[in-house]
């Protein structure tokens, strides 16, 4: 765990405010949230599914489907920029290059037709404008940098030949092989066991160190917060109801709700 970053934040959430309108009703899904994350720091949302903060992080690269999600209030500053307010074209040129996410499933965001390596050097091509030996330079070097062993041999590979801590290793590489000033993660580690899970978690631990970036983490399992978060912020039906300093909210929990999820925590008590 990183000390807590004290410069200005270089993702701010501003009041936002997400609707879904569907036939039968409106879903408020994000109720006036407001968070930010600077650079060097690791922020964690946690909460029950359907507390809406899987809405709030696809928010800052409006991935949330349009319709039927509308983005009813706030913004989502990065660097004093609102990326709710700009244009496809715009907004593009910050998707995958100076914001990252990692899903929690790389099955449904690798293209399986593909070879792997291609995809993680194809981020390269499209934003830096690399040639295409050198987005594979690249590409493989930062395969290598995430613990995929034999990178030019998995390289050729299609997702589907990987393990799934492999496939999320290369989810990680595509995430930050044009070197992001944000990784947003959303339970990176959900769908592995639990070995697995802790590799990826030091791995995201070590490559953030390596490069400064600012981590928007996004999880149910507050083991994995005091593990790697500086700040928490507690959702709840759409709202922020608790955030601080991680210790001090698993030390003293102010609000009821989050009371009630750790004591739903399980914990390993010492053996006599």
């Amino acid at each position: 765990m990183t000390p807590t970053a004290v410069a200005e934040p270089v993702l701010r959430f501003e009041d936002l405010t997400v609707d879904f309108r569907l036939q039968s009703a409106t879903v408020h899904a994000v109720r006036g949230v407001s968070l930010d994350v600077a650079a060097g720091e690791t922020l964690a949302v946690v909460g029950e599914s359907g507390s809406g903060k899987t809405a709030t992080a696809l928010s800052a690269l409006r991935l949330n489907p349009e319709p039927p999600c509308v983005y009813a209030g706030g913004r989502v500053l990065f660097e004093g920029r609102d990326l709710l307010a700009l244009g496809e074209r715009d907004l593009g040129r910050v998707r995958g290059a100076a914001v990252s996410m990692v899903f929690q499933d790389p099955m449904t965001s690798l293209d399986p037709l593909q070879r792997v390596g291609g995809q993680v050097a194809e981020v390269l091509r499209h934003h830096r404008g690399a040639s295409r030996a050198e987005a594979r330079e690249q590409a493989l070097a930062t395969l290598d940098e995430v613990g995929i062993p034999d990178p030019e041999r998995r390289y050729r590979q299609y997702p589907h030949e990987l393990s799934g801590g492999l496939r999320q290793r290369v989810m990680i590489a595509a995430a930050l092989v044009a070197r992001p000033r944000v990784l947003i993660a959303d339970e990176p580690t959900t769908a592995l066991d639990v070995t697995v899970q802790r590799q990826i978690l030091d791995l995201l631990v070590a490559l953030q160190r390596r490069h400064g970036m600012a981590v928007l983490l996004i999880t149910h399992d507050l083991g994995v917060v005091a593990e790697t978060a500086d700040r928490v912020a507690v959702m709840h039906d759409g709202e922020i109801v608790e955030q601080g300093e991680a210790a001090a909210v698993f030390d003293r929990p102010a609000d009821p709700y989050t009371r009630r999820l750790l004591a739903a925590t399980p914990r390993l008590e010492p053996t006599a």
